[in-house]
């Protein structure tokens, strides 16, 4: 999928480019999967398939045919959909703009295009253009517009990638024949007729050669010369860098960049799909992209009456009322300076305010802040428009706030934390005395064994990510740096996956090292080693070696270290 995905050349930020302030500032938009594959909701001649819709021609899914998928748009008929109405939903979620699929793999235009009549307004009962209408919506509700569009992928038009070979008259068809045929005029359809657009989201160039990605990056800068494209346009021409679906990186990550993520397991409308991401889930995903520096992209997928599952437009509307409250946090914010999650939840910074998103609220009263150098002018509880003082103090390079019994917002609650200068922070991982720490191996230093990118679908297109350690040797350890304030016993615990009974030992370098057998999992679980002793508060170094085994199939995550209480 790397390569099907494109370049990931970390790009500039929007200050120091032209384009892109909507996305730059904003940092949470509405991505929305609909298209003629709605209509099937993953259910082929009575067989569920599961994975994600938009893919269900490709032979991995229901390898429907190619005339056959097309006498589908013969029966779409989306008489219920209103782009108001989800134009409106996007402004309570708390997005500032929505991106949605003009053309997707499957090749039907869901708009008025003179270039191909396999589309919405050509093809079925319904007759009307619902990018014009959301286009205009969207407009009305103060929010940007993009459109995404698939510009190599075409699997119903004659020389698309993975589409026929042959066209109507059986002469074989060259990729030549659809981009000048197709994809390039239909991508200055898409940027001449709707208005200003914050974006294209190009996707999968695959194997296109460079100079057909430039013209279609030039259409753009020509007619929208405000629009950002997005990074998957290949070869490196986008504006900004695009994660693997899914995905929501752990390190600050530079530059402008997205996370493309669904409020489920699946992209386009699946009957079957009722795991929704709930609106504690929807914020955390969205406040620790912002805290890595980047934008949130969430999406929702309409089914075949052009209706947004209610499910998922609740969480929606109970997340943007989280961020009505505490707008400060999510827009026109800067990356956490710890660069990655605490283990209560997340920062955002403005200026000299920290903003900590405390998902996790502590019992004992107490919130553990490793780290802060900088000195505090003021701490403040926030609770809407009112808020609460809060006490601190400073503790051998930890602060210490003072807390309430009870957080005062269900979802999450927001501490400011005012300094006098810029923040500066010690980036160690420190072990919280109270609720313990979970480091990822992906922080660790490996000799002896690698951390690698490990990538698998859940289902057809559902994507994990990890980076764990892999490839260990007899001799491999992984090692982090954590800091410690509360000296004594902690229970330790690991992530990992592998084959068998394996036997891993940990150590705190220079003193304690216990040793122990658990058995494995093909898939990623925790399970207890034992209990280390951290005889002084300090730093220290914390190491990991898998000893006996299947060291070929071990593949360690990461590492918990909790209070022994």
């Amino acid at each position: 999928m790397d390569a099907l995905w494109g370049e990931t050349t970390v790009k500039l930020r929007a200050e120091n480019a032209e384009r892109g302030e909507l996305f730059d500032e904003g940092n949470y938009a509405m991505f929305i999967h609909w298209g003629l594959y709605s209509q099937l909701a993953n259910k082929v001649d009575g067989k569920t398939y599961y994975g994600i819709g938009e893919w269900i021609m490709d032979p991995k899914m229901a390898g429907i045919p190619v005339d056959e998928y097309k006498e589908l748009a013969g029966t779409f008929n989306p008489v219920d959909f209103d782009a108001r109405a989800i134009a409106a939903l996007a402004k309570e979620a708390g997005m500032k703009y929505i991106v949605i699929t003009a053309k997707h793999h499957d090749g039907f235009a869901m708009y008025d295009t003179a270039v191909d009549d396999f589309n919405i307004v050509d093809a079925t009962p319904w007759g009307k253009d619902p990018m014009m209408e959301l286009s205009e919506a969207c407009r009305e509700a103060g929010l940007g517009f993009g459109f995404y569009y698939s510009h190599s992928q075409d699997w119903t038009f004659p020389g698309g990638r993975k589409g026929p070979e042959f066209d109507a008259n059986g002469k074989p068809a060259s990729f030549d024949d659809y981009f000048y045929k197709k994809c390039l005029p239909q991508v200055e359809e898409l940027t001449t007729l709707y208005g200003p657009i914050e974006l294209i989201w190009f996707d999968t160039p695959g194997g296109m050669k460079k100079s057909y990605v430039q013209q279609l990056v030039d259409v753009v800068r020509k007619n929208q010369p405000r629009a950002l494209v997005s990074g998957r346009a290949g070869h490196d021409l986008g504006d900004y860098r695009t994660l693997g679906d899914m995905e929501v990186p752990h390190h600050n990550v530079e530059g402008m960049w997205e996370s493309v993520d669904t409020t489920n397991d699946s992209w386009a409308y699946a009957w079957y799909d009722e795991n929704w991401k709930s609106p504690a889930k929807i914020l955390n995903r969205l406040v620790a992209c912002v805290g890595r520096g980047g934008t949130y992209m969430l999406n929702v997928g309409p089914d075949a009456k052009g209706v947004v599952p209610e499910r998922a437009a609740r969480s929606l509307r109970r997340a943007g009322e989280w961020i009505r409250r505490y707008p400060q946090v999510v827009y026109g914010t800067d990356s956490s300076p710890w660069g990655h999650a605490l283990p209560w939840g997340d920062v955002t910074v403005k200026g000299n305010r920290l903003f900590l998103s405390v998902f996790d609220w502590p019992q004992n009263g107490r919130l553990y802040v490793p780290g802060l150098k900088t000195e505090i002018e003021s701490a403040r509880l926030l609770m809407g428009k009112e808020s609460e003082t809060l006490g601190f103090k400073r503790k051998k390079g930890w602060t210490v706030l003072d807390l309430p019994a009870r957080p005062p917002e269900e979802l999450a609650s927001v501490i400011e934390i005012e300094l006098v200068d810029t923040p500066e922070v010690d980036q160690t991982f420190g072990i919280d005395p109270s609720q313990g720490t979970e480091i990822l191996a992906e922080f660790a230093t490996a000799t002896g064994a690698k951390i690698v990118k490990h990538r698998w679908m859940e289902k057809f297109g559902e994507w994990i990510c990890v980076y764990p350690a892999r490839q260990w040797t007899s001799e491999g350890k992984v090692v982090w740096e954590v800091e410690v304030l509360r000296p004594g016993d902690y229970s330790v615990s690991l992530s990992y996956a592998g084959e068998g009974r394996l036997v891993w030992g940990v150590e705190v370098v220079g003193g304690e090292r216990i040793q122990n057998q658990q058995n494995s999992s093909h898939n990623y679980q925790e399970f207890p080693i034992g209990w280390l002793n951290f005889p002084e508060a300090g730093r220290y170094q914390v190491a990991v070696s898998c000893l006996e085994g299947n060291l070929d199939s071990a593949s360690l995550k990461s590492i918990r270290i909790a209070p022994a209480m």
